[in-house]
C-alpha cells in the first residue's frame, strides 16, 4: 500500500456532516468525473474511494448507479473502479455548483463560505487527484493534477486561504500543483484529517531531521579537526624554519614554552594546549594567549624569509 492509499483510505473512512459531503462530492466529480450531456463516469483505483463516493451520491441523491469492476493489466494486475450515472445528471451537477443554467461553473467562481466546507474541498480534491510521496523515500513531495491551468491556479488560491504556499507548472497535458516543505505536508495532511498518517509522517519526519542535523554536526566536526590539525601542521612547520635557521634565541621564554607543548602534542587545538599549559606549569593563560605567541613565531619566520630573498 503507497502512503497516498493510506492517506486516502483513511479520509474515506472518517464520518462528515451532509454539506460537507456534498462539498466533498463537488471538488471530486469536478475534478475527476467524465462530464457528458446525459451522464457523469467516474473512474477509481482505490476502493475505499469508490466506496465512499458511491455512498455519498446515494445518500444525497437517491439515483441508481452502475458499478463496473475492471482488471488492467500494466506491469502488474490491479482492479479499476468505474461508476457511471444516468440518473439526474442535471440537477446533480447543478445541486454540486458544477453546472448553472447549462453551463459549467469556471473554479474560481466556486464559493466556499466556511473553514470547514473549504477543508472538504480541498479533501475532494485530493480522493480525485492528490498523491504524497512517502516520507522514508528520498524527498518530500505534495501534488495535485490539474485539467487546466484556471483549475491548477484555484487550487493554489485554496492552499493560500490556510496559508500554504505552492507552485504551479505545465506537465505534458495537464498542470501540477506541488510542494516539497515537509512541514507544509505535514500541515495539509492534519487538515485533511487523515491523523494516523500525520503522525505516521511526523515520526519520520522528525527521524530524518534528526539524522541530517546528526551528519551536520559530524561533519562540521571533521571540518574543525582537519583545520585543527592543518593549523597545528603549519605551526610546526615555522618552529622547525626557526630551527634550521637559529632563531630560537630571538623569543622569550613563553614563546618558547608554547613551542615545546605544541611539539609535544601536535593535534590539538590552541584551547586544548592553554588548558594543558595550564594545568602542568600553574601559569594561567588562555586560547588567545597561545594565538599570540604563535602569531610572534609566524612573524619572525615571515621576516626572516623576507631578508632572505
Amino acid at each position: 500500500m503507497t502512503f497516498t492509499t493510506r492517506i486516502k483510505e483513511e479520509i474515506t473512512k472518517n464520518d462528515v456532516s451532509k454539506i460537507e459531503s456534498i462539498v466533498e462530492l463537488s471538488a471530486f466529480i469536478r475534478f475527476t468525473g467524465q462530464i457528458k450531456k446525459d451522464s457523469i463516469t467516474l473512474v477509481m483505483e482505490n476502493a475505499s474511494v469508490a466506496r465512499r463516493i458511491y455512498k455519498d451520491i446515494k445518500y444525497n441523491f437517491g439515483i441508481n448507479i452502475k458499478i463496473i469492476i475492471r482488471n488492467q493489466k500494466r506491469f502488474r494486475v490491479k482492479q479499476i473502479y468505474i461508476l457511471e450515472i444516468t440518473e439526474k445528471v442535471d440537477y446533480i451537477l447543478e445541486s454540486l455548483n458544477i453546472l448553472k443554467d447549462g453551463k459549467k461553473v469556471l473554479p474560481e467562481e466556486y464559493f466556499l463560505e466556511s473553514v470547514e466546507e473549504k477543508a472538504a474541498f480541498l479533501k475532494g480534491i485530493f480522493l480525485a487527484c492528490g498523491s504524497v510521496n512517502d516520507p522514508s523515500s528520498s524527498g518530500y513531495h505534495l501534488e495535485f493534477t490539474s485539467h487546466t491551468k484556471k483549475e491548477g491556479l484555484f487550487i493554489s488560491n485554496l492552499l493560500k486561504s490556510f496559508n500554504i504556499s505552492s507552485k504551479v507548472i505545465k506537465r505534458g497535458n495537464h498542470f501540477m500543483i506541488y510542494i516539497k516543505s515537509a512541514e507544509v505536508i505535514s500541515d495539509i495532511i492534519r487538515l485533511l484529517g487523515a491523523t494516523n498518517s500525520f503522525f505516521y509522517f511526523e515520526d519520520i519526519r522528525i527521524y530524518r531531521d534528526h539524522k541530517n542535523m546528526v551528519n551536520r554536526l559530524n561533519n562540521c566536526e571533521i571540518a574543525n579537526q582537519e583545520k585543527i590539525l592543518k593549523s597545528g601542521l603549519k605551526q610546526l612547520e615555522d618552529i622547525n624554519y626557526l630551527k634550521e635557521h637559529d632563531l630560537l634565541g630571538l623569543l622569550d621564554e613563553n614563546v618558547l614554552e608554547a613551542i615545546k607543548y605544541r611539539e609535544s602534542y601536535p593535534e590539538t587545538s590552541l584551547q586544548e594546549l592553554a588548558d594543558i599549559i595550564t594545568t602542568e606549569t600553574g601559569r594561567k593563560i588562555g586560547k588567545s594567549g597561545i594565538n599570540h605567541y604563535f602569531i610572534k613565531i609566524k612573524k619572525l619566520v615571515e621576516k626572516h624569509q623576507s631578508k632572505s630573498q
